[in-house]
């Protein structure tokens, strides 16, 4: 499953540091009050990491592959609980339909690392891709087909196709999608306990904001809450005009008066990631404020209550889209109006299949988990989103998070 997180969140990050420095070693009251929310978490076990595996196995076997490539990313951590970067050295898992695990690393790294089978190479002297091509035809996948994770540079994949020109290599989705998408009760406390840390977060800060602030000092404090909740997450902030681009502006922003502020942001716990978003007001709100942001909450309702076991992601869409439009905004995506799919699928990835979005005609199932978030855009004026996590069970969604009651209060 592809990394897609947003670019707002890179920008956000490297904009940490000056407004540290902005700040120098100030920290408001609201966040020195902060305690770490962590205690109690309980990891992901290794039993379940290796049903996880089973079930691999079978996707494998239903979809005719006779093993599976991951390099370091979301799904080499779901399966194995092992964090890695990718770099210059080949580090890959092969999981094969049939036998043990097998890692493929650099010799130095190797003593790093548990298992049964274990094949090291010398960086420089030996062939990693001779390597890991051996290994698929020890277990089997020599002639046959052989999925290769989303997350595999092209690099590593060219190199393995030249080095095993027999195997038919196609996409590995249908079995990392088919673990991942599905989350188990450990999952779905660990992406609780992440949401709840996130809404902390927001409390603090608001608590800080005041005319003429900038929307680098808020970050900060957001960033600042994080750290003392002991999950350090990423922001994206808006103030005003600027609130209606969906991924934010780089120009600088000062708070005032009549203002509606905008966070989009999450944490991970364990590597599980939460994603929310309010939007509220600073100071006063117009009408035209109160009337659009309450349509968003409409728009939003409406999705949740469309995302049932069944339902197709694009119906969910569609629900929260028709709220929109039935009130003169769009049609369609177009602006003023609802830009973007009303959501995304979550879980190791801030962003990960599947998507709510029109076109896609996957049926929810109960563990399925999204973001619900339907934009009200209005380029020039503001922007109103309201984001909330949920996640599908036998009756229905149900929120990690509970949702805004009004444009001034944030948390419900």
């Amino acid at each position: 499953m592809a990394m897609k997180r947003r670019v707002f969140l890179v920008t956000a990050a490297a904009g940490l540091a000056g407004a540290a420095r902005a700040q120098g070693e100030h920290v408001p009251d609201a966040i020195k009050k902060l305690r770490p929310m962590t205690g109690g978490i309980q990891p992901i076990s290794g039993v379940e990491r290796q049903a996880r595996i089973e079930k691999a196995r079978l996707l494998m076997q239903e979809n005719q592959l006779g093993a599976i490539v991951l390099e370091g990313g979301a799904s080499m951590f779901y399966f194995t609980g092992t964090r890695r970067t990718p770099d210059d050295r080949l580090f890959a898992l092969v999981l094969p339909a049939q036998g043990e695990p097998t890692w493929i690393v650099p010799a130095i790294t190797a003593q790093t690392l548990q298992g049964a089978d274990i094949r090291a190479y010398v960086s420089g002297s030996d062939d990693p891709y001779g390597v890991l091509a051996g290994a698929l035809r020890d277990w089997g996948a020599g002639s046959g087909r052989v999925g290769i994770e989303e997350r595999v540079r092209f690099a590593v994949f060219d190199s393995l196709r030249h080095a095993a020109p027999s195997i038919e290599f196609v996409s590995a989705d249908p079995v990392t999608v088919g673990c991942r998408a599905i989350k188990s009760p450990a999952e779905l406390a660990l992406m609780q306990r992440a949401n709840d840390i996130t809404i902390e977060a927001y409390r603090a800060a608001f608590e800080t904001l005041h005319e003429g602030m900038t929307q680098a000092e808020l970050l900060g404090n957001i960033s600042a809450a994080y750290r003392a909740l002991g999950a350090p997450g990423a922001a994206m902030v808006s103030f005003g005009k600027y609130t209606a681009f969906p991924h934010g502006s780089i120009e600088e922003q000062r708070l005032k008066e009549g203002d509606l502020v905008l966070v989009d942001d999450g944490c991970a716990v364990e590597g599980y990631q939460s994603d929310i978003t309010r939007t509220r007001i600073f100071g006063k709100a117009t009408q035209r404020q109160k009337d659009v942001w309450s349509l968003e909450r409409q728009a939003q309702d409406a999705a949740m209550a469309a995302a049932r076991p069944g339902a197709t992601c694009e119906s969910v869409d569609a629900a929260a889209r028709k709220v929109i439009t039935g009130a003169g905004f769009g049609p369609g995506y177009q602006v003023p109006g609802l830009p973007h799919r009303t959501g995304h699928g979550i879980g190791l990835d801030g962003h990960e299949w599947t998507y709510l979005v029109k076109g896609n005609k996957t049926k929810l199932e109960p563990g399925m988990c999204f973001s619900d978030e339907p934009t009200i855009a209005i380029y020039g004026e503001f922007g109103v989103r309201l984001e909330d996590c949920m996640y599908i069970t036998e009756n229905g969604a149900r929120m990690f998070s509970k949702q805004s009651p009004a444009i001034d209060q944030p948390f419900g």
